[in-house]
């Protein structure tokens, strides 16, 4: 028997490749990532209620949610580099697929999405948070 050898093919996609509103929207998350490391970690749940009740949140306040419950949806830390790099991490590579699919409307994408890294009870609130942002 042969034995199996698995080699890492995964290459990180330059940002120049993406669009250039691709490339926007993970920059401004990752602008938004830096500026949360500061602050206090929020509940996913109350971030989003106060949002909802507040008819004025710009895409920053949406964006600022999204980025501090982020790690809270996933079950684990996320990876986001800093604003500018050539580069994207899987985490980010997740996020401007969900962001892409989100401004095209393009449901069953998000769903697939959501489904493959957020858990069940965080995915609505995900979606509404990344909805709000991509508009």
């Amino acid at each position: 028997m042969v034995p199996l050898r698995l080699e890492r093919c995964v290459d990180p996609v330059p940002v120049q490749e993406l669009s250039p509103e691709a490339a926007s929207f993970i920059n401004h998350l990752r602008f938004i990532s830096m500026g949360c490391r500061s602050k206090r970690s929020t509940n996913l749940f109350e971030a989003c209620a106060l949002l909802h009740v507040e008819k004025s949140a710009s895409r920053e306040a949406f964006a600022d949610a999204l980025m501090r419950c982020l790690d809270e949806a996933l079950g684990k830390r996320t990876l986001l580099y800093a604003p500018g790099t050539t580069e994207l991490s899987f985490d980010e590579k997740w996020l401007v697929r969900l962001g892409q699919a989100s401004a095209m409307n393009d449901e069953s994408s998000v769903d697939f999405l959501l489904r493959s890294r957020v858990g069940r009870d965080h995915q609505r609130l995900i979606r509404y948070l990344v909805a709000q942002i991509s508009k």
